[in-house]
């Protein structure tokens, strides 16, 4: 590990489960020359312990950084799509650090911009649901043409690691997240005389554009999903979204790749 990439910060919550694995753990980065910081923005290197959804907490929390690298920290033994890394088995760590065992991943992010203003960043997805006990509809715009016009419960927009998320349980695919893409999903469609969609998942390059504009009829107040955190926000009008040209740089085992962690989950 170079020099440069010294300081640590470490995002979890604490609990008394692991609050004495958390110790031995900053005292073995101490006596391997890391350096812990107490200010995420002094770090080179952040590191979540917990699973996928405290690795995502912790990237939106600390600001989407391009500037330092996330490491995963597993606190119970359980599959992580994020987190190559098991806190019971401090030794793997220090040494793949120290041997360059390990190698920086990029993982596409998508920007969410509400009512051409407020712009949020997020790793796995983007959702737009009815917060009534009514559908929600929705134009749905492809750059410069209109798509269709979904009526439902809401639509899901994922990255490829969040493909694997909120995505993958409404039937979406599981993509490479070497692919520039996103992807759209719908939640509880109407398809009838009156409404028409495509019915399925489709996948958008990152060069394109998606628009959704919400139909003010009383469902004007729908909740947006970022990753793992709701919004509220009044009087939504269209939220535009695309891939980002951030990325978020994470270090895994050189051993381990995407796929082997999507069987490992899930086969």
């Amino acid at each position: 590990m170079s020099d440069q990439r010294r300081n640590l910060y470490f995002y979890y919550h604490p609990n008394h489960e692991i609050d004495d694995k958390v110790k031995a753990l900053f005292q073995l980065a101490q006596d391997n020359d890391f350096h812990l910081v107490e200010d995420s923005k002094e770090a080179n290197i952040i590191i979540a312990i917990g699973g996928d959804g405290t690795f995502l907490q912790a990237v939106r929390k600390t600001g989407f950084r391009q500037d330092c690298l996330y490491v995963g920290i597993r606190s119970q033994n359980e599959a992580g799509l994020y987190c190559d890394f098991d806190i019971d088995d401090h030794e793997e760590m220090i040494q793949s650090m120290k041997n360059a065992e390990v190698e920086v991943r990029r993982f596409p992010i998508i920007e969410a911009t509400v009512n051409g203003e407020s712009t949020f960043k997020c790793l796995n997805e983007c959702s737009v649901r009815s917060t009534l006990i009514k559908s929600i509809e929705m134009d749905v715009h492809i750059d410069d043409l209109h798509f269709e016009t979904f009526r439902g419960d809401g639509l899901v927009v994922a990255t490829p690691t969040g493909s694997t998320g909120y995505n993958k349980s409404t039937s979406g695919a599981v993509v490479d997240p070497k692919l520039p893409c996103f992807q759209v999903s719908e939640l509880a469609s109407l398809n009838n005389n009156r409404y028409r969609t495509l019915g399925s998942s489709f996948i958008l390059s990152g060069e394109r554009t998606l628009r959704l504009d919400v139909l003010q009829d009383g469902n004007d107040y729908p909740v947006i999903g970022m990753d793992n955190e709701a919004f509220s926000i009044r009087n939504i009008h269209d939220v535009t979204i695309k891939l980002s040209d951030d990325v978020i740089k994470t270090v895994k085992m050189k051993h381990n790749t995407y796929w082997d962690r999507v069987k490992r989950t899930f086969l």
